[in-house]
This record gives structure tokens, sequence and C-alpha cells, in this order.
């Protein structure tokens, strides 16, 4: 590695301060990171900083050219980190700014890779907190100070940073006069409070008890960096594997780090993001019920059963893994499956799960929904506050996705109560196309209907479009008069739309709101049922690119009207229209389709 020469350095920045040009004062050196005692710095990075190619041409520049980059934050900020170096006795200094060749991919990712190894055997890490004018480290939250940085400085919330905070042994804090403000071990407490990293790992490092890979990723989960690669790259140090670099594969890096994780460990963690368990709201929300447990959290988005981003991991603070012999008396403790048929399962099963062209096999104890036949949930070797970690999954197409968490109005959807291992393939690539909708309930408005309520409780406009992450809407209506509740939902289920009517009588002390959320899960459960219905319809009786409508027919309950349910495809959207029509219904409560000779009266209604 390439290390700054102090006193080369401070040399002949005193010789370019008196005028004086020397050539021969070589300030970049390479050094053996093991056989060297070196200070390191830690910042955030700026626009101002100084590369390694004008450190190594600074002074063979013309006088207007040295004054222009000495002068610079950045600049001053290396001189400064090696004054302070040389107080404190070191003849090296690494800065990542300028010992690193980037013009070189193959010096980037060697340094990348190597990075959290260097924070590690350096003596000494200068962490400068360039927003912190005061001469005491901040101890309490402040968002009018730093209002774009969660209310702590901003070195805090960077990517790169995390890494460069654990890996030391011996981090030292700077304001931005770089006057020292305290280090690592006297501030632990508040360390742990503005980062989530317990206490232990900031004082002993992580090899002391190394946590599971979603807890480390959940230390990532609200930190920021430049380069969407670089919320991946970063964690590599931190998750000990090595990967190239590939800038300009965006998210695709952190899918990337994922599998490489699972080629090297066993740990099934990183599949626990937006796990269910039975004590995390409580310790998400201190003991207190709030509105988003009132409602129900929704993971991310459905599809891979790979994360997109740290992000997914927010919640995963507490997360344990289990021995897996701890494991199995867990679930033989809980009587849900037969011993038999504990007692045939290879240790393979459990703990390999290879990589394969048709997803990542692995061996699960599955227990199906009620109501369903395709979504099920499954038992991950993991403990969140001693209660078991559980993931949702769903059956498409022979393969396994992993799916939203559920919840109906007595906190969850029941299971068969029975558990059954399974060898699976998880799929972890995403190839469903996002789903367009317009909906059309003019016509019901029409007939003393009000809307008024949707869930999820974000308007979506119309049209709008449904993705991975938000898969389904639900609008519901109530008639002016009678009452009557009325339900249209739509939804994308892996790349397939469907559409689904509920109609209920009214119900004493049941909100409109709660009726929403309930039956969205409802619908979310169901999903595969509901696309299959529409997508049967589709592959008997039509062609690629010919224009197709859905008609579909619901009875309100109590009342001698049908809601006529009409869904047309429209280059690369749908268009729905709900119509009451006066008169029973008595035929099949399914979909039937038509074709549409250009489909143009019918559009001209919806628009």
């Amino acid at each position: 590695m390439y290390m700054i020469n102090v006193k080369a350095f401070i040399k002949r920045e005193q010789a370019m301060e008196m005028g004086k040009e020397d050539c021969r004062i070589n300030v970049l050196e390479f050094r053996d990171d093991e056989a060297t005692d070196y200070a390191i710095l830690s910042h955030r990075w700026t626009s101002t900083e100084v590369g390694y190619k004008e450190m190594i041409k600074l002074a063979k520049m013309k006088e207007h050219g040295q004054k222009a980059v000495r002068t610079r934050d950045g600049y001053r900020k290396i001189l400064a980190s090696c004054e302070q170096a040389k107080r404190d006795g070191y003849e090296w200094l690494w800065v990542d700014t300028c010992c690193i060749d980037k013009r070189s991919s193959a010096e980037l990712s060697e340094a990348i890779n190597s990075m959290y190894r260097w924070y590690a055997n350096s003596k000494v890490c200068y962490a400068y907190l360039h927003d912190i004018i005061s001469t005491s480290f901040p101890t309490e939250v402040n968002n009018k100070k730093y209002p774009n940085s969660n209310g702590w400085p901003e070195w805090f919330s960077r990517g790169w940073t995390l890494q460069e905070m654990i890996a030391p042994s011996n981090v030292q804090f700077f304001n931005k006069h770089w006057q020292l403000i305290g280090d690592k071990q006297m501030h632990a407490c508040t360390l742990e409070q503005i980062t989530s990293v317990p206490g232990y790992i900031l004082t002993r490092g992580l090899s002391s008890d190394r946590p599971c890979v979603a807890q480390i990723m959940s230390w990532a989960a609200n930190r920021k960096t430049t380069r969407v690669e670089d919320r991946a790259y970063s964690l590599l140090g931190l998750l000990d594997v090595n990967m190239p670099m590939l800038y300009g594969e965006g998210k695709k890096a952190f899918q990337r780090l994922q599998l490489e994780i699972i080629r090297t460990s066993n740990d099934q963690s990183i599949f626990a993001w937006g796990f269910e368990s039975a004590k995390k709201e409580l310790i998400l929300n201190h003991g207190k019920e709030t509105e988003d447990s009132r409602r129900g959290r929704r993971i991310g988005r459905s599809g891979s059963i790979l994360a997109d981003d740290p992000s997914f991991f927010r919640d995963c603070g507490y997360m344990r893994l289990k021995d897996r012999n701890y494991f199995i008396q867990t679930i033989k403790a809980l009587n849900l499956i037969r011993e038999e048929e504990l007692r045939s399962i290879d240790e393979d099963q459990l703990d390999v799960f290879p990589i394969t062209n048709r997803g990542i096999q692995m061996g699960v104890f599955l227990s199906p929904y009620a109501g369903s036949d395709s979504t099920f949930q499954a038992w991950l070797p993991c403990e969140y506050l001693g209660s078991p970690v559980r993931i949702l999954l769903v059956l498409r197409n022979s393969n396994y996705y992993r799916y939203y968490e559920m919840k109906n109005r007595q906190g969850d959807y029941p299971t068969s109560g029975t558990l059954q291992f399974r060898q699976v393939y998880l799929k972890y690539q995403d190839t469903h196309p996002d789903v367009a909708f317009e909906i059309d309930d003019s016509a019901i408005i029409e007939n003393g209907f009000t809307h008024c309520s949707t869930y999820p409780s974000e308007p979506p406009g119309n049209p709008f479009t449904l993705t991975n992450t938000d898969p389904s809407c639900i609008k519901v209506y109530t008639h002016d008069r009678d009452g009557c509740r009325l339900g249209v939902g739509v939804g994308q289920y892996f790349g397939q739309h469907w559409i689904h009517v509920v109609c209920e009588e009214p119900a004493d002390g049941y909100s409109l709101e709660k009726y929403a959320e309930e039956e969205y899960y409802n619908m979310l459960v169901n999903a595969s049922e509901h696309a299959q219905s529409m997508a049967e319809v589709y592959s008997r009786f039509f062609l690629p690119g010919e224009h197709q409508c859905w008609i579909k027919y619901t009875c309100l309950p109590g009342l001698t009207w049908t809601v006529r349910t009409s869904c047309v495809e429209w280059e690369s959207s749908y268009g729905v229209r709900i119509e009451i029509l006066r008169y029973p219904y008595n035929g099949p409560d399914r979909w039937t389709s038509i074709k549409v000779e250009g489909g143009r009266f019918f559009l001209v209604q919806m628009r």
C-alpha cells in the first residue's frame, strides 16, 4: 500500500510555502502494512479532495496551480493529519483520497478488498468530524444542527466510516479545528447509541464474539454512500469476504455480496430480513403500541430471497444464530413435527445451501398458511430475543420466492400448526415486470357509493404502478344509504396481474380503515389464487398481442345488486372499471373473457 511519508510531506509543504521548488522530495512510498507503524485517517469526503495524481505532481505545478490545490480543504485536512501524526511520533500516514491510484482498476479493487485490514493494522485512526465546532463530543441528537444525518455529525451516517470505526483498536475523534474530543473507548456508550453497534464490539473488536450476518447488516441499514455499489463494497471487511469491484453494476453489487457470503458461510440469518417474531414489535416500539404496529409491518418487497440493500436488515439488530442441535431441540419441543422425521434429517440438509442455476438449494421447515396452497412460513435457525424467527415464502412454478409479512385483525394469519421439512429452491433473481393500473370507479360513485379508505394509506394516484415493493392496493367504498362495504383490490403477483372484489354487510364497531387493512392482507395471502384465476382465462382463449377483456360478476350481500368488474389490457397497462347492475346475478363467481376488436369503446369509458 502507498503511504504518506509524514516528514517528507511536511518538508515539501514548508518549501512550497517559502516559494522554493524541490521536485526530489517523494511524499508517497510503498510500504507493508504488516511491518509498518502508521496512522490512518477516517473522514467524510467532499468535492475538494486531493487525489493521487495531484499529490504526486504538486511540486512540479506552477505557482498558481500549487496554490489552488494547497488552499483546498481536502489538502489542509491531509496536512493537519500529517502534523498530528508527527506529534504522535508516527512516520507514516495513510489517507484514502491520495494513497490509491484510482486510475488503476486493479489497484482500486485491491485497496477496497484490503481496506478493513489496513484500518485494523493501523496504530491509530484519526476520525475527523468536520461539522463539530465545539470542544466536546456530541451526546444527544440535534436535528437542527445535523438535519441531514439523523441528528448526529455526518461522519456517523456514511457507509465507509462504519468499518473505519470498528476495525482500528485506537480511534481518536477530532473536531473541525483538529482539537481532540475523545476516543472510541471513552465514548463507547454514546457510539453504541448513535450507531447501534454493541459496546463490546467497539471496545474488543469483531473477533471477540462475532455477530451474525443479519446483525452486522443492520448497522449499515441507515448509512449512505455516494455510489450505490459502495453500500456493498464498504461491508466486505466487516463480513470477511472478497470480491472484484464492478462500478456501474448498481444494486447488483449487494446481491453479489450476499452470494459471496453464502458461498463461504452457512449463516442463514442472511435470509432473515423482514422476519416475523412475536417480540419484534415490542422491542422496536419500546413496549408501546404504535400506529405502525396496529397497521402491521410489511417487509421491503416480494420476489428474491436476497435483500435489495442493507436497509432491509434495519430491524435485525437483536438477531442471533442458533446452534443446529439447539434449533432441532426447539422444533422438537414445540411438537410441530414427528420425531422420526426429525431423526431422518441429514446434517448437510440444514447446514449446506449451494447456489445453483435454479436458485439457492436449502432444507427448511415449512408451515402452510391456512386457506392457501402456496404460502408458507419458513423457520430459520435464528432467534430474536429468544423468539423463533420465520420468514414467508410462496411457491410458484416449482420454485420458492420471498413474500410479504401479513397480519389480520388478531395480529397474524394462522398456519396449519404442523411443520414439514422440504428441500427447496429459493429464487434470488427478480425478472418480474411492474404492472400499471387505472381504475375507473365513476359508475359506482354515481350509484350512491363513496370512496372512504385506501390501503396502503398513501394515495397511489391514478393511473398507478404496482411493483415488488408495493404489490397491491385496495380501495374501500360504502353505500351512502345501506352502509354495504365494497372492497376493490388490484395487484401484481410476480408479474401476473390480478383483481379481486369483496363485499360485506355493515359491521358494527369495525372501522373502515381496519377493514381495508385486513382485506389487503387477505388478498396478499391468496394472491396466487387470484392471479391464477385470471391467468387461466388468458391462456385458454387468447394469443399474445390480442386485446383481451376479463369480466366478473359479484353479488352485493343483502341487496339485489351486482358488481361488474371489467379489466382490459391496453399497451403496457390495465384498465379496471367497476359498475353496479341493479339486478341479482346467479351465475358462477369466476372470471370470463371476450375478445375486444381494438378495445376503443371500452377504453373511452374508462379514460
